[in-house]
């Protein structure tokens, strides 16, 4: 069969066939210009029909060939929730990649979810971005597989949960962070820290507490389940989460905070219940934001290489746009965390 469409590699079951747009329209009763129209994310498509050819699109295993895609100068880049200085870290980074490129970024923000809906995916489709960044969000299997049947590249920075094998990935040491910053406290002799973390469901979250609890292990100490807090990485919730702790009879004498956010919020609910840091309670954060040097005292945090993990997650997508890094797909790329010791962390008060 002779067809104008490019032609693509599918398999079903043993066998490998080639499909082609008209073939893939044949089966889903519509005109090839259909399938076009659905695989270039045009609106005036029935929402039936798109989901017929999308459906038809997944099974064949369509993948539109590189050389022949269009791209946009685009790079796309996802937040589930875009509001803090940790986002403008993260933008800094693309944006260094894209520039040097070439390319624009196109911002979009999930409102909190972690996964993009449809409408999004679609809209990336219709703008054929040159690839996607995805920040502490991921893609359900439908979106997977519309952008690679578009070869739309996509990498998953700092994931919230496990992308998968098969989804390029860039992150960072966050266990090792965590263990880090209660070792510090260890070392000044507190035996009595609490942990504020950041959303239970997500990777990074885990990781980090997962630290604290393993150097409470290995430092001789019980891990005190009354002792761990949980958060959503904002300022509001360190404040509240810290008050609980602070408020215990047996209170803590250092906390570390699952982000620098928090960790702020803490300094708030300690200033309210009249207590000095560090000379009442040591406070350490997690990320380094620009503010961690200017709040008063300074606060000791884990340094996330926020910029440089950006830059990597772009530098892989164009890659990835090109042809290269063939073994990518199966790539988790992490960059190491570090301690940056400052004037929020000191000895247990006598007693203490």
């Amino acid at each position: 069969m002779t067809s104008s469409q490019p032609a693509e590699t599918r398999t079903r079951g043993r066998s490998t066939q080639t499909a082609t747009l008209a073939e893939i329209a044949r089966e889903a009763g519509v005109s090839a210009p259909t399938v076009s129209k659905v695989l270039n994310g045009r609106a005036d498509v029935a929402p039936a029909t798109r989901s017929r050819v999308e459906e038809l699109l997944r099974a064949h295993g369509y993948r539109r060939r590189r050389a022949e895609a269009t791209r946009s100068p685009l790079i796309d880049l996802v937040f589930h929730e875009l509001e803090s200085a940790w986002a403008m870290e993260v933008i800094r980074g693309v944006e260094n990649v894209a520039r040097d490129a070439g390319l624009s970024v196109v911002l979009s923000e999930s409102a909190g979810r972690l996964t993009p809906g449809r409408t999004w995916a679609d809209q990336v489709a219709a703008r054929r971005p040159h690839g996607v960044i995805l920040v502490l969000s991921g893609l359900d299997e439908s979106g997977r597989a519309l952008l690679t049947s578009r070869s739309i590249p996509f990498v998953v920075m700092d994931p919230a949960g496990d992308p998968g094998t098969d989804v390029p990935s860039i992150g960072a040491t966050n266990w090792q962070g965590g263990l880090a910053a209660t070792r510090h406290l260890l070392e000044l002799g507190h035996t009595r820290i609490g942990a504020v973390s950041g959303p239970s469901q997500m990777m990074c979250s885990r990781a980090r507490v997962d630290g604290y609890r393993a150097a409470l292990e290995t430092g001789g100490l019980p891990v005190d389940p009354g002792l761990i807090m949980t958060g959503d990485f904002h300022h509001e919730t360190g404040y509240r989460q810290g008050l609980a702790l602070l408020r215990r009879p047996d209170r803590p004498t250092a906390v570390f905070a699952g982000n620098d956010l928090q960790a702020l919020g803490l300094y708030e609910a300690a200033r309210e219940l009249g207590l000095r840091i560090p000379e009442d309670l040591s406070v350490v954060g997690f990320d380094d934001l620009p503010v961690a040097r200017w709040v008063g005292p300074p606060l000791t945090t884990v340094r996330q290489p926020l910029t440089e993990m950006a830059e990597a997650a772009a530098r892989l997508v164009l890659d990835l746009g090109k042809g290269e890094h063939a073994a990518a797909a199966a790539t988790r790329v992490e960059l190491a965390t570090s301690l940056v010791v400052r004037s929020s962390t000191g000895a247990p008060p006598a007693g203490g």
